[in-house]
């Protein structure tokens, strides 16, 4: 006999790590997310958000670049010393589109760049591009 007759077998939420320094933006995509089946964390900065990176993975990133304390691309630089395999899960998002220095940066990252302002929609195609998903609809 089976200890266990009837298994269940819960669908595995993504996780992903909002980074941004706006709370307002954060909290909408924190809340989007949850509605499309991720586990969604913010951070408000890139020192936040290595804390969370060296505490658990994220499936995702998606990472403001024009933060306090740390910046986008100190951030990735960082993670790129502590937990490299989380490289590939960076998407990051801006409205710094014009400059020069954060567009050195970007070329030099193999990591998908979406421009604020940026539509869910969009921001859910670059994700699920990410995490190699199909796109679901909302519950």
């Amino acid at each position: 006999s089976t200890l266990f007759p009837y298994t269940t077998l819960l669908p595995i939420c993504k996780h992903v790590l909002v980074v941004d320094d706006d709370i307002e933006l954060t909290l909408t995509w924190q809340a989007l997310l949850q509605v499309h089946d991720y586990r969604a964390s913010t951070a408000a900065n890139g020192v936040q958000a290595l804390k969370l990176v060296m505490e658990s993975d994220a499936d995702a990133i998606l990472c403001d670049l024009n933060m306090p304390e740390l910046s986008g691309d100190l951030f990735y630089i960082e993670v790129s010393r502590a937990r490299p395999h989380l490289l590939k899960r960076f998407i990051f998002v801006t409205g710094n589109a014009d400059d020069s220095f954060y567009e050195t940066f970007l070329k030099g990252t193999k990591a998908p760049v979406l421009f604020k302002p940026v539509s869910f929609d969009r921001l859910l195609e670059k994700l699920q591009a990410v995490l190699g998903t199909e796109a679901k609809p909302p519950k």
